[in-house]
């Protein structure tokens, strides 16, 4: 599953509600992440591979 950051349009792998592969947490300004299908455009590790 994937989550979509708005404001940057980063998708990071993770759900919304918890946590990215990359750390952040989405419950931290829930209205900023949103679920989606698109592929993980995060680079940094634990999304990125």
């Amino acid at each position: 599953m994937a989550v979509k950051h708005t404001p940057t349009d980063e998708v990071h792998i993770g759900t919304k509600g918890g946590k990215t592969g990359c750390g952040f947490n989405t419950t931290e300004n829930p209205s900023h992440w949103v679920t989606t299908s698109e592929s993980i455009t995060c680079a940094k590790n634990g999304c990125k591979n």
